[in-house]
């Protein structure tokens, strides 16, 4: 048998592609640097630990993360699998408990008869052989210097805000009302919704915004100061609220599509809170990055009706993220264009969102088996989301190149005539063209299973 593929992080694509791999027949070594060696913003050494929201974005195939899914499920993900053995009630959205997520992911990549798990902080890119890399957005400084004598290439990086999460008894109900907006993703009786609303009137939401004005923040360490870059779909609360006092009212706090039982009308603003795990005794505050002390964090945060006497079982945090100036190292397929058996996946290439990284994970996971089998690597048609996310890391303009998340403008145009005007029916129509071309490319996919491993599934 050839030499192991060598996985380093045991992240989100990590482990989709130490799946991809052994799954194909291929043996792998996965190596995860935690517990020995922990990170800011991780609590366990679980694998696939999601440490800011536990919501994978939307399931709905008219939307780009919900055509994002669409394909990856298409293509077998593994990240998927288990994110539904997980799921909890969050209309729309795929979300899930994120304790059973992580141990589901662990159990199973430590029990696949083809995957070696070692806990260790790998220090250094193996020099031989066929590598992923998906140390994530916390690579660890040598692993970071070993990657940029690599490359030649600087690393770049942005700042990533993690949500507070609150208990759900220690909200007021008699002012939190349960509601999706536009009545979206009712409960089976048709009275209530997946999401718990904290409304607030004009006096409220002014006397909120500027307490996040003065409030003071947490210092950043001495290597996070060089050049503060935020990533602006992940932008922290404070930093929005400086930019104008109707921000966060037309962001995360927009009122749109809710209607306060209380009044009979619509609040000016409104916080929503997103059930966090199975049993319901958790709540994330959705949107609500920040990076605020965290003694600041809770007096502000109670000032928003409903959460006067809340218990935060975690209060939000920021954190350094690393990715590779990709547009001027990787191809299209997620390898280095000086060495073709070196992948990248994660949001070290620049791929933001749950979901994108799982897939980036899943693309280099099947490249890496394609490579070892003699093959061409798998390109994806920039009509697909995921081969779109990857055309755009790799052919945007270096000089300010910044994470990307799915969606359709990244996506070719559709034909001018007949293009629907509807938004909705536009994504739609993307979302038709994408999925009948990714259909016959699962398709063959699936022809490539390796001898080895004839049993797996690569569709």
């Amino acid at each position: 048998m050839s030499s192991p593929v060598h996985v380093i992080g045991a992240g989100l694509a990590g482990s989709e592609a130490a799946w991809q791999l052994a799954e194909r027949g291929h043996r792998v070594v996965l190596s995860e640097m935690r517990p020995v060696v922990p990170t800011p913003a991780h609590l366990t050494d679980r694998f696939a630990e999601l440490v800011c929201s536990n919501s994978l974005g939307s399931d709905l195939p008219d939307r780009a993360g919900g055509l994002l899914h669409a394909e990856m499920r298409l293509l077998g993900s593994f990240i998927l699998q288990c994110a539904e053995t997980a799921r909890v009630p969050a209309g729309n959205a795929l979300a899930v408990d994120r304790d059973r997520f992580a141990e589901e992911v662990t159990n199973r990549l430590s029990a696949h008869p083809l995957i070696e798990i070692r806990r260790e902080e790998v220090q250094a890119v193996p020099q031989e052989g066929v590598v992923v890399v998906a140390s994530g957005p916390l690579t660890s400084a040598p692993l970071a210097a070993s990657i940029k004598a690599i490359t030649g290439s600087d690393a770049l990086y942005f700042y990533d805000a993690i949500a507070p999460i609150v208990e759900h008894d220690s909200l007021d109900l008699s002012i939190c009302f349960r509601s999706s907006r536009y009545n979206k993703g009712l409960g089976g009786d048709g009275a209530e919704g997946d999401y718990l609303n904290c409304p607030l009137n004009r006096e409220e939401y002014r006397a909120f915004v500027d307490a996040l004005k003065t409030a003071e923040r947490m210092p950043l360490r001495d290597f996070e100061k060089e050049d503060e870059q935020f990533f602006e779909s992940c932008l922290p609360i404070e930093i929005l609220a400086s930019r104008g006092d109707d921000a966060l009212a037309f962001g995360p706090m927009r009122p749109v599509g809710l209607e306060d039982p209380r009044t009979g009308r619509r609040p000016h603003a409104v916080l929503q809170l997103r059930q966090d795990n199975l049993a319901g005794s958790l709540y994330n505050l959705v949107g609500f990055q920040t990076n605020i002390k965290w003694g600041e964090q809770e007096r502000i945060l109670r000032m928003i009706p409903g959460l006067g006497k809340a218990e935060f079982i975690r209060l939000g945090q920021m954190h350094r993220n690393t990715f590779i100036n990709s547009p001027t190292l990787l191809e299209s397929g997620l390898f280095l264009r000086t060495r073709p058996d070196l992948f990248f996946a994660g949001q070290i290439v620049g791929v933001e969102g749950y979901a994108g990284n799982a897939a980036t994970g899943l693309l280099a996971g099947i490249n890496a088996a394609l490579r070892i089998e003699g093959k061409e690597a798998l390109v994806l048609h920039p009509d697909t989301m995921l081969g779109a996310l990857c055309h755009y890391i790799t052919h945007a303009e270096p000089k300010h190149f910044q994470p990307m998340k799915a969606n359709f403008g990244i996506l070719p145009e559709l034909p001018a005539e007949g293009r629907p005007r509807d938004k909705q029916l536009r994504g739609a129509a993307y979302s038709r063209r994408a999925l009948t071309r990714m259909e016959g490319l699962a398709a063959g996919i699936a022809l490539s299973s390796s001898p080895a491993h004839p049993a797996a599934s690569n569709a």
